[in-house]
């Protein structure tokens, strides 16, 4: 229970769980499933490696869905916890990551639904988000665009929000993340198109030049 402990006690910065470095066994090349059958053989190592590998990802997940550090930060923390009480029962032919997002999305989900009002954060190093338009070269111009990037994802109704997050952010397929949000694949490529159609008349709104496309630049809809 040393493991529950320290991701409880763990601040926004994350360096009292697990280092930022990923030790030997995520260096080497382990896949997800021997890991979590190491985990299932009470091996916290393997856990360890299994939070180092996936952290900063949840963590993007969580903070891109509920734009705020501190409470991204702490559904990352219930995500992995619910992880390492869940991991002995966990399925061995299903797919790892999409059983973490797919935990972190709901309880972002959870989150919103409590939420008396929408709350913006800036976030870095995004402007690939927006196509079609040149990347800001000082650091002042990178900070501005990012938070009204946030500002118009958190606009988004969470349902739209979180695909285009999972979609365009973190480059998951469709296919994944109709298994991560529980609907159909068509139902995922309708939202993800309502939801850039809507991201670019928020952005529009803002003031800011309408990209030529949408906000994906990785292509189709797959």
């Amino acid at each position: 229970m040393s493991l529950e402990r320290e991701l409880r006690g763990a601040g926004p910065s994350g360096r009292a769980a697990v280092p930022d470095t990923a030790d030997s066994m995520t260096d080497a090349i382990v896949s997800d499933v021997d890991l979590v059958k190491r985990c299932q053989d009470d091996d916290e190592t393997a856990y360890e490696a299994l939070v180092s590998r996936y952290r900063r990802r949840a963590y993007w997940v969580a903070f891109h869905m509920v734009g705020d550090a501190e409470e991204a930060w702490d559904i990352t923390q219930e995500a992995f916890l619910r992880v390492f009480r869940a991991i002995h029962t966990f399925d061995l032919d299903r797919n790892f990551h999409t059983w973490l997002y797919r935990i972190v999305s709901n309880l972002c989900i959870d989150a919103l639904r409590k939420r008396s009002g929408d709350r913006a954060a800036g976030v870095e190093d995004l402007s690939e988000f927006i196509p079609g338009g040149p990347r800001p070269e000082s650091e002042l111009a990178n900070r501005e665009l990012s938070r009204e990037i946030e500002q118009c994802l958190q606009e988004l109704p969470a349902r739209y929000r979180s695909v285009i997050v999972l979609r365009d952010i973190n480059e998951l397929s469709c296919k994944e993340i109709a298994k991560i949000v529980g609907c159909t694949h068509a139902t995922v490529r309708w939202r993800l198109h309502r939801a850039r159609k809507m991201f670019r008349a928020l952005w529009e709104k803002s003031g800011r030049r309408a990209p030529g496309s949408g906000p994906a630049t990785h292509g189709g809809e797959s």
